[in-house]
């Protein structure tokens, strides 16, 4: 199949071989006819498969093929996107495919002044590819309607969920006619894009050229495993062997791009970062160098490297593995587009293991290991096995209702646990008893746990009852807190007495005492005829 077969427009015909276009991708074999046809679409496609012309170039022919109103251009399409890179990559293909049309076309985004944006929006537009950011400024200012809206498209949905803005669009939706043609693309397929579609799509034609969140097999995929701090290391000695490759590194917050560009620099390869926090110029001129050769070694963040397209991008290192597995698959995408072959090497440390094994789940397989490089094989040894939990007698007062019996038993079963652990240390010759199993044997309630929240306040509870016995002479013998108390140290009857007459009183008993006792006589209740009349200098001063 070739172009000249889905019904374009000379226009466009003349457009797509300037371009160099010959036969189109199978999205775009599927979906052209369906938007030229005024359905609507749910497409699922992943980067680099065309579908900025699956939709661009039917949407200019629907405009073209159209009158426009007279007077200034309303907005009849709007493109979506969730970045400012794609929208100006979006804007860029637009105007190659309208060439040689009479459409009239722009991008808004933010970070830049909006004064040439206004400007363009005043002169009339006939499709608008916008952020949603800057598009909702605008509108809240006035300086643009969408009641003219026709076909409206919303692109990278599943970024546009990840990055928030669920809320602008519903925000949006009400802005816009009832009676106009949606078209929605993604390259991954979860719930809330199915409910999204739901809600925007009628009856709308599914178009899925590859598995939801599968990746291109002409990616060559690896994982290195390597120590967190030896990432740096082991990512510049991967680019001095390939010192003219172009190189996009991923990493997961604004700081470590930074970090990483100075890093490479010190290291005497030249990179640049690029993310929310450059300006929009930096963020341009670093990716104009990239794209032309001029920079080799590009460090960006998830949002920043929406826009990057380049067909024939050699390298992806994930330089950090992405918490949302569908993010991983948007990275890799950026590399062995339009059908060329690419790498995707990613580092994976301990703690990352993880979300190694919740990528390879998503992407329906496991990412070969790559042979570790000299100097840079993993130390991590898996941690060793807890000892397995021995429980001990309980420390503290003896819990409610125990008897003699009970603490008498408790030497016994200690002495019998000493005799076994010296029988086992015996049988096994030299070998060493554990000095954990030691120390049981020797104190059990060393080791005893923790106790809980209704153990203690019960332990307060029975030194309490202790407290009131001592008071009154009737206080039965302290509870022993060993196995070798009860029976070596017993309390004789004659020390019962001289033990309860010594013994302190709790604190808030003697306050609340001497409370009492020291009572000033103006404190104390009487009539109110007897109270003391209040002084002339206790009263308020009269207003004036």
């Amino acid at each position: 199949m070739t172009f000249h077969d889905l019904a374009l427009t000379a226009p466009l015909q003349r457009a797509v071989e300037a371009i160099g276009y010959d036969t189109p991708t199978p999205i775009q074999q599927q979906a052209i006819p369906a938007v030229l046809a005024g359905r609507d679409l749910l497409g699922c496609a992943q980067t680099g498969t065309g579908k900025t012309a699956a939709f661009a170039l039917p949407l200019i022919q629907l405009l073209d093929s159209s009158p426009a109103p007279r007077g200034r251009r309303p907005v009849r399409a709007l493109i979506l996107t969730p970045t400012r890179e794609l929208a100006i990559q979006i804007d860029t293909c637009c105007r190659d495919y309208a060439r040689f049309t009479r459409i009239r076309h722009t991008v808004i985004f933010g970070g830049v002044s909006q004064r040439p944006q206004v400007e363009a929006l005043q002169q009339g537009v006939d499709l608008l590819v916008a952020t949603p950011g800057r598009l909702l400024d605008l509108l809240g200012q006035g300086c643009l309607t969408l009641d003219a809206v026709r076909h409206f498209v919303l692109d990278e949905a599943d970024r546009m969920l990840d990055m928030g803005f669920i809320h602008d669009i519903k925000r949006l939706l009400p802005l816009l006619p009832r009676q106009k043609q949606t078209l929605l693309f993604s390259a991954t397929m979860p719930a809330d894009i199915a409910a999204l579609a739901e809600q925007l799509l009628h009856d709308p034609v599914h178009v899925t050229v590859t598995p939801p969140a599968s990746v291109v097999e002409t990616i060559r995929q690896e994982v290195y495993f390597v120590e967190k701090p030896d990432k740096s290391a082991l990512l510049a000695e991967l680019l001095r062997r390939a010192p003219e490759r172009s190189t996009l590194v991923f990493a997961r917050t604004k700081h470590g791009a930074d970090r990483i560009a100075r890093t490479l620099t010190r290291s005497g390869i030249p990179a640049r970062a690029i993310h929310g926090d450059k300006s929009q110029g930096a963020r341009q001129k670093a990716l104009g160098d990239f794209k032309s050769g001029e920079l080799h070694v590009l460090i960006a963040t998830d949002i920043a490297a929406r826009g990057i397209d380049i067909s024939e991008l050699p390298l992806v290192v994930n330089y950090d593995l992405p918490e949302v597995p569908e993010t991983y698959v948007h990275r890799i995408g950026r590399t062995g587009r339009a059908g060329c072959e690419g790498c995707a090497f990613s580092f994976c440390s301990e703690e990352q293991r993880p979300l190694l094994r919740d990528i390879e789940r998503t992407i329906g397989r496991a990412i070969p290991h790559a042979a570790p490089l000299a100097g840079f094989e993993p130390t991590v040894e898996p941690a060793p096995a807890p000892e397995p939990y021995q429980p001990a007698p309980a420390k503290g007062p003896a819990a409610k209702g125990s008897t003699a019996k009970a603490a008498g038993a408790a030497p016994a079963k200690a002495a019998a646990k000493g005799q076994t652990v010296s029988a086992k240390a015996a049988a096994g010759g030299d070998r060493p008893v554990p000095a954990a199993s030691a120390r049981r044997a020797e104190h059990p309630t060393a080791a005893a746990p923790r106790p809980s929240d209704a153990q203690q306040q019960s332990g307060t509870r029975s030194d309490a009852r202790r407290s009131r016995r001592r008071r009154t002479g009737t206080h039965a013998a302290p509870a022993a807190t060993g196995p070798s108390a009860h029976a070596a140290h017993p309390v004789h009857p004659a020390a019962k007495s001289q033990y309860a007459a010594t013994s302190p009183r709790p604190a808030r008993q003697e306050r609340q005492e001497r409370q009492e006792r020291h009572v000033h006589p103006e404190h104390q209740e009487r009539p109110c005829a007897e109270r003391p009349a209040r002084h002339r200098s206790h009263r308020r001063p009269a207003k004036r």
